[in-house]
């Protein structure tokens, strides 16, 4: 299938056979697949945007799966990774873990594990896009606040009142009446709350 908007796993593995075994049982459910015998080649491929994971090999020429892990995310990439090796020990599979792997599966291992643990780990990608998208979204909108208004947010969310926050900005507290009125609609917060919560998933973009 090659829909843009069907979900992709990436395989990872110098074995061209074991490549293509895991390619035509992703494939049998209806996934699409890409297949690469190194991490350069994975690197230097332009991927689409859709929820995706990859079923990395841990022993690969050139770089360990377990470093190209690291590299991923010192690189900033989120992709949930499932290990699949022919040599697993028990630190080797902590280490894997703790690093956020989804799964450590030593073959040979039951075809419907992998299938399980692809299922999960696109499931966790679709909840890291949404939330990225949601932040993207309110960073967005509070773009659109004025330097006030912002400031407004920012005591509002702290608890303080109007008749507190007008003391503060030296404003009449009608003017802050309207300002608030406009941040709760641009920021499409429906409730002092919302608003709350929309604050928090921004701080680190509101403290710029």
């Amino acid at each position: 299938m090659k829909s843009a908007g069907v979900p992709t796993v990436f395989i990872i593995d110098d074995d061209r056979g074991v490549r293509q075994a895991i390619q035509d049982l992703v494939e049998s459910v209806g996934l699409r697949s890409e297949s690469f015998a190194t991490g350069e080649e994975f690197l230097s491929k332009k991927r689409s945007d859709v929820p995706c994971c990859l079923v990395l090999d841990v022993r690969l020429p050139h770089m360990s799966g377990l470093d190209f892990q690291r590299q991923l995310a010192e690189a900033g990439e989120q992709i949930p990774i499932i290990f699949i090796t022919g040599h697993a020990d028990i630190p080797m599979t902590v280490k894997a873990m703790k690093s956020g792997a989804v799964e450590f599966l030593t073959k040979p291992f039951r075809d419907q594990d992998l299938l399980d643990a692809i299922q999960q780990a696109l499931q966790r990608d679709r909840v890291t896009r949404e939330q990225r998208s949601e932040i993207d979204s309110l960073r967005e909108r509070y773009g659109a606040l004025t330097a006030r208004e912002r400031e407004v947010m920012s005591l509002v969310v702290s608890g303080k009142l109007n008749k507190q926050i007008a003391s503060e900005l030296g404003a009449s507290e009608t003017t802050i009446k309207i300002h608030r009125g406009r941040v709760m609609e641009k920021m499409q917060a429906g409730s002092l709350a919302e608003l709350v919560r929309m604050a928090d998933k921004l701080k680190p973009a509101s403290t710029k």
